[in-house]
């Protein structure tokens, strides 16, 4: 049951980290996907990773959209809820 846990804990903590992946938006001009999905994150983290993709620059937020749904997990010692969160940001570096 521990080593549960201590799996569902890393789980968590692996899940707050907001990643970016430079795409096109329908002008041709490069954008920036952001996602900062999970329990342990907030929309901060999103806004955070797009200062650090544009610096002094700033930038404009395109499209943003959340999802909250639910999980459940079954394995061996039975089943377990939660909840997902799915965090997505389009910007455009100025």
């Amino acid at each position: 049951m521990n080593k549960m846990i201590v799996g569902c804990l890393i789980a968590l903590f692996l899940s707050g980290c907001a990643t970016a992946s430079k795409t096109y938006l329908p002008s041709g001009e490069e954008g920036y996907n952001i996602t900062c999905s999970g329990t342990a994150i907030t929309w901060g983290n999103c806004y955070e990773k797009a200062g650090e993709l544009c610096g002094s620059r700033g930038y404009d937020v395109i499209v943003r959209s959340d999802d909250k749904g639910a999980a459940v997990v079954a394995n061996q010692y039975g089943l377990y809820g939660g909840s997902t969160i799915q965090r997505n940001m389009l910007i455009k570096c100025k």
